[in-house]
Order: C-alpha cells, then structure tokens, then sequence
C-alpha cells in the first residue's frame, strides 16, 4: 500500500478513446486528470481494432487488385506472393507509432498522470476511491471528485460443446498469427466477421463463413445483404446462412465444426466473430452502487452518468454503440456534463457506420423495415452501380446506392451504399438526413450531387477542420463553430433560399454552435476564407441576413 492520493478532479479507468477525449476535455478545462490502464495504451482502436484490420485490409486490397487487373483489356491478372510474418511485423510497426505518437505522446503533453495497472472501486457509495494495484509499486489508491469508467468491451463467445477446450481465434489473435492458416471458418457474418474473411481470402486462406441469422450483414438492408454476399462468393467465400455451431473438436490436422445444416466443416483455423460485452468485470461497481445492465453494460442516463451521482461511463462499456467516434463524442460530452453542467446528450438518430469490405458498406438513419414499423409511409429508391458511369468505367459495378424517403414529404430518413469509398459518400448522407433534405433538393444541389469532404484542412490559425464543398458553396465545420461561404452572394433572399443555407441552419442546430454566412471568392481554388473561427460560446443566429 502506498497510500491515498487525492485532489484530483476526474480519475479515467481505461486509456481508449472515450478515456483520452473526457482527459483532454477537462484539462482542457484546468482539471486535474489521471487515468488507469490495466493494459496497453490505447484501448481497442488503435490496438487490436480499427488500425491493424484496417491496415491488413489495405494490403490484402493491393493484393486483390493485382489478381483483379484482368477486368481492364490489356491488363494481366498477376498473384503476389504473401511474405506473412514481414506482414503482420509491419501490422506491429504501425500500430507501435500510433499508439506513442496518438495517445502516449498525447497524455504527456497534457499533462495529466498515467497509472499502470488493475483498477477497482473501493470504499463506499458515500465515500467512492479508486484503488489501482500495480505490478510493482504496490496498491494506489485515488480519490476525485469525478470518476469515468471507459474500459471497453472484449470478445465474446455464444457457449458451444468443445469450444472452449478446443481454442478458438478472436479478431484479436487472428492478427497476430505467424503463419497464414490454409483455411478458415469465420463464425459471425457481421462487420468485423465480414472484414476478417475478406481480409484473409484476399491473402490466400480459404475462408468460410457462419451465420446464425438468413443472411450476412444481418442488420442491414436485405439488397446490401444480398450485394455484399454475392461479392465474397465471387471470390470464393463460402458462406452458410441460417446455419450455428454445434460442436468443436479438434484433432492434429485442424478443427471440426458440428452444425445445424451444413454437416461437419472442417479447417485449420476457427474465427469467433460474434461479438463483444461490456468489460465490467473486477471493477467492484456494486460496491459503489454502479449499476450493470444483463449483459454486464454500465446503466447510464442520458448524460451518461451512472446510479452514482459522480461516477459516469463512456465508450463500448455503455452498451451503447460500439463506434470510436461514439465513444469519443462520450468522453467529451462527460467533462461537459461533469465540469460545466451542461446536461447535454447525444443524439444516435443518424449515426453512420461503415463495414470496410471491398466494396463497402455504409449506412446512416433508417432502414425500409424501420420506417415502416414507425408507421412511416416509405418512398424508397434503389439504384444499382450498373447503371452509375462511373462504376461502369471502373469496370467494377458491384454495389447500390438505396436512399429511404418518407412518402408524404419526401424527407430522406436513411442511406445505403454498396460501393468502393462508401464510407466517404455515408458522410455527406449523414448531413442530409441531419438536415430532413427532401429527396428532390439532392438532385437540385450542384454538381457533384452530393458534397465533398476534405478532413485535413487547416486555417490561419493552424486549427484543422473539415470542409464540405461544392463549386459554388463551402462550408467549414470546426470545433469552435460553422461557417457557410458562398460565392456570388447576391440579394438575402436568394441566399435564405439557398438549399446550402438550410444545410448549415439545420447542422448549428443539431450540434449546438455558431453559425455564420459570408461572402467567399474561392470557385478557382478549394479553399474557403479562412474565417471560421467562430467561439462556440455564441448562440446560433438564425437572422443569417444580418452578417452580410
């Protein structure tokens, strides 16, 4: 026992997104911060999560795309030999500089304390400490006037005959083999199942594919269901649908899987892709009357605090959608709350989400099925990458873009896309469905029909910010606020009837900022006027006219 440290304004179980965004909130705010990590740095993300997949992803795409060459006259479809080991090392390499350049690197720049290991809630739910044993300092034991509990989700497992004695891989461990298996069986037909057996079908493994529901990406729509399934058979996946797990037997030439309507399925890997839960255990939340919801999730309202009046959880611990930006937007929103009492929440009405599938697949708002079983009459559109010239001159025409309407009105309710770079198109869909764009102004708005996003532009200032643009339109969302530049400004009334006006009008509402309109000379170049700083303090000034 080393004692009790106090005084500090906020202790952080965990080191992943949402922990580092409520950090550098409150010492943003002249908070005293510390923040306990059991394990490495970094949480799931960076880690085991979004970089490495990610990072194989890309270079099994690069493989692809010299097998795919034929598809153009002229070309040769060539195969490029796998060097694993070099692969995964590099995988390592990565995720090494980003984990010290992006969160350790940060962490002491802010200056708030890091702690290594094993946290639990001590003393009582009057009296809430932190008591965090490490491997060689002893036991530490932390009070504040805040607590944030973000540690995460990890894997889980459905209990299966033999599972457990047999051994499986996680999205985890399957990243960090040595060797590329022969074959595979992924168990989980949703995103990360998805990505993990495209990633190493696209390597050399013959993969096959397990889902207990009718179809793959279960979740979303049935014609992305059916486009992302007849990709992965086009290049040799396997895939068996409405189909559980048995049994597991391994013996010494692989495993032997027992199921519900494909027999035995044998392979040399087993890829446990079913999901994740809450990771509450050990943290002796009862004890300070935190409580856990069935499946081991932190209960929290609305502005994410727990049972406890000083004790919240942000992040994949909530249940909540399980998202890096969710969980960091989570982590800011507790600092607000627990610093400023801003009583603010977050809208998850349209969160977009992204399966980084070759193509991918990205959605945002509602599906058919949702509206209707909302009582929204439905005017739904979908059209298939054939017919779009760009896809055609690509000579890759698998995907659709499906866009829900409401009838009545026309209001986009939901998009869905099935394509290469749907993930950047989902950005743009997200604004519309934001703003209750009616289906007919996105054919109205100027070429292209729907946004650009350029997320690494920088102003005067040196501040970064995103920038959505058009020929004749810009507008620059930063942290401190938005800004609408249009060219050729002309009359006010024209400009209150620019469809870019109530683009703007409606994002400064639904994220709570500044919103300024200004004239901007920029059709020669993408840059808009470098005047976007606007304090987020300001309240949103609807008489747009007034500033020009």
């Amino acid at each position: 026992m080393r004692g009790t440290d106090a005084g500090f304004d906020l202790a952080v179980i965990g080191s992943g997104a949402a922990a580092f965004a409520a950090a550098i909130a409150a010492t943003g705010k002249g908070k005293r911060v510390v923040m306990a990590e059991r394990s490495t740095t970094g949480g799931t993300c960076v880690n085991v999560g979004c970089v490495p997949s990610k990072a194989l992803l890309a270079a099994a795409d690069v493989r692809h795309a010299g097998q795919a060459a034929g598809r153009f006259p002229g070309l040769a479809a060539r195969d490029v030999p796998v060097g694993f080991p070099a692969l995964i090392g590099g995988k390592d390499v990565l995720v090494e500089w980003l984990r010290t350049h992006k969160y350790a690197g940060l962490a002491e720049g802010y200056g708030w304390r890091m702690t290594h290991g094993s946290a639990a809630f001590g003393g009582d739910a009057d009296h809430p400490v932190l008591r965090i044993a490490g491997e060689d300092d002893g036991e530490v034991r932390i009070e504040a006037a805040h607590y944030l509990i973000a540690t995460g989700a990890s894997p889980w497992t459905p209990p299966v005959e033999g599972l457990a004695q047999a051994g499986y891989l996680t999205s985890t461990t399957a990243m960090e083999l040595d060797q590329l298996p022969a074959s595979m069986v992924v168990v989980g037909g949703n995103a990360v199942g998805l990505e993990q057996a495209q990633l190493f079908s696209r390597l050399g493994t013959r993969v096959t594919v397990v889902e207990a529901l009718d179809r793959l990406a279960p979740f979303e729509e049935p014609e992305v269901s059916a486009a992302i399934a007849e990709v992965l058979a086009d290049e040799g996946i396997t895939a068996h649908t409405g189909t559980t797990l048995t049994t597991v037997r391994r013996d010494a030439v692989g495993y032997a899987l027992g199921t519900t309507t494909a027999g035995e399925v044998r392979a040399e890997q087993v890829l446990m892709a079913t999901g994740r839960r809450p990771a509450t255990a050990g943290l002796n939340l009862e004890r300070v009357g935190v409580k856990t919801g069935a499946l081991g999730e932190v209960v929290v309202d609305e502005q994410l605090r727990t049972a406890h009046p000083r004790i919240w959880a942000a992040g994949d611990v909530t249940g909540q959608a399980q998202f890096v930006y969710v969980a960091a937007a989570q982590g800011s929103l507790v600092a607000e709350n627990a610093f400023d009492g801003a009583q603010r929440s977050l809208d998850y009405a349209a969160l977009p989400r992204v399966t980084f599938t070759s193509p991918a697949l990205a959605s945002v708002g509602m599906t058919e099925a949702q509206a209707a079983e909302s009582g929204i009459g439905c005017d739904c559109r979908t059209l298939p990458l054939a017919h779009v010239p760009r896809a055609q001159v690509n000579r890759d025409t698998c995907g659709l873009v499906k866009i829900v309407a409401e009838s009545a009105t026309g209001r986009v309710l939901g998009v869905h896309v099935v394509a290469e770079g749907a993930g950047d198109v989902i950005t743009a869909a997200t604004y519309a469905v934001v703003a209750l764009y009616q289906f007919g102004l996105l054919r109205r708005l100027p070429e292209p029909p729907l946004p650009g996003l350029d997320a690494k532009r920088v102003d005067a200032s040196g501040e970064a910010y995103a920038l959505l643009r058009t020929p004749d339109a810009a507008l620059g969302l930063t942290s401190a606020g938005i800004t609408l530049a249009l060219t050729g400004m002309g009359s006010r009334r024209r400009h209150r009837e620019h469809p870019w006006v109530s683009l703007a009008a409606a994002l400064a509402s639904y994220t709570r900022t500044a919103l300024r309109v200004t004239p901007a000379a920029f059709a020669a170049g993408p840059m808009v006027s470098p005047c976007i700083s606007i304090a987020a303090s300001c309240r949103l000034d609807l008489s747009l006219g007034s500033r020009f």
